[in-house]
């Protein structure tokens, strides 16, 4: 069973998706914003929810608590409950305790939001909410090995078992790696911005490259902008030069339509300056990385960490209104150095950016498996 905040989200649909395609049946417990998708066979709709109202829409989450089984039969054959996010980890609980159920409780973290950190309050309410309801699960799934250096073992340490997932496709996204050469020495360099698009400053960095640099340079944009950030996105991206918006895309069948003809990656975040974007590794390097397209990112970030290691691309440093043109001028006159770097990418092996076939259910069998032993 899969407690996710919002079930028309990117991520929590690429979740949803890699747990069926490792061979385990799933029921989605979750809200949504906007209307039910025609393919959400499988989800028990909480009701509609907002972007941002974290405690406006509280009661309306724990109402999961009181679901029954005699109108959802298939809440009689529950193994594992996994939840994204503390708010809906609060609901799997209660959910749980209301069916007194002894099933294992799973708590997926792919962010920290920045009202859990500091010492406000709020923030410590929410920190005490965490430790309770962690000390009642059976395991934490993170994406990042910053975010356990930098806030659990920080604020929670020893409360946890843990077991890091990277945020890689999922086994059936992709078909076999084809070698992509995106350097040719003709037309147009295409920097990619893809995935969840929340960035102001990425976004007036890149409409500076495209002002600057165009028709050399091309930006090409796939994704699902935050409304919060950018109230219009299609209309401002159509009054800059050099900048073209395609819209949303379907992580489980048109990864390979986005990435295929880009030449490199846009891989820099200052949404959450001082947190989360300098701690998290985003999906965009998996995606990019197996389709051998290097990334363009901030010097210190975990993103530009993973992207050393694996020789893929280029790191900046602030002012990046100053070094990135100063970079993107670079590459334009040396494409042997994008050749170079996508080459490094394609040398690797491909569990480096997707999931195994029933790796996803390996690692929930062994927490049950650990589960039971305690």
């Amino acid at each position: 069973m899969f407690f996710g905040h919002n079930s028309n989200e990117p991520t929590v649909r690429k979740r949803a998706h890699a747990f069926a395609a490792s061979g385990m049946d799933v029921v989605k417990i979750m809200p949504h914003r906007g209307p039910v998708r025609p393919d959400e066979s499988d989800l028990i709709s909480l009701g509609t929810t907002q972007d941002g109202a974290y405690f406006t829409r509280v009661l309306t989450l724990m109402k999961s608590g009181f679901l029954s089984a005699k109108t959802f039969p298939q809440l009689h054959q529950i193994d594992v409950i996994y939840a994204r996010n503390l708010d809906m980890l609060a609901c799997a609980h209660a959910f749980r305790r209301f069916h007194k159920l002894r099933v294992p409780v799973i708590y997926e973290v792919l962010d920290i939001h920045p009202k859990m950190i500091g010492n406000s309050a709020q923030s410590k309410a929410l920190r005490r909410l965490e430790r309770a309801l962690m000390r009642r699960s059976h395991a934490l799934v993170y994406s990042s090995p910053r975010y356990i250096e930098n806030y659990f073992d920080v604020y929670h340490p020893g409360d946890y078992q843990r077991y890091y997932w990277a945020n890689r496709l999922a086994a059936d996204d992709v078909d076999e790696r084809q070698q992509q050469l995106p350097t040719a020495q003709q037309g147009p360099i295409k920097l990619g911005w893809v995935g969840n698009l929340r960035c102001r400053k990425s976004m007036n960095l890149l409409k500076q490259l495209g002002g600057m640099f165009s028709p050399h340079l091309e930006i090409v944009i796939h994704g699902y902008p935050a409304n919060t950030v950018f109230p219009d996105f299609a209309a401002e991206i159509s009054q800059a030069k050099g900048m073209t918006y395609f819209g949303p895309y379907d992580r489980a069948t048109e990864v390979a339509d986005v990435y295929t003809g880009l030449d490199l990656i846009w891989a820099a975040d200052w949404f959450e300056s001082d947190q989360n974007s300098i701690w998290q590794i985003p999906n965009r390097i998996y995606e990019g990385g197996f389709f051998g397209v290097p990334a363009l990112t901030l010097e210190g970030t975990e993103t530009a960490r993973v992207v050393s290691d694996w020789q893929s691309g280029w790191a900046f440093r602030d002012p990046a209104e100053h070094t990135v043109p100063a970079l993107v001028k670079r590459l334009l006159s040396a494409r042997c150095e994008i050749e170079a770097c996508s080459r490094n990418l394609m040398a690797l092996p491909r569990d480096v950016f997707v999931e195994k076939p029933g790796e996803l259910r390996q690692l929930i069998e062994q927490i049950m498996a650990t589960s039971q032993a305690a």
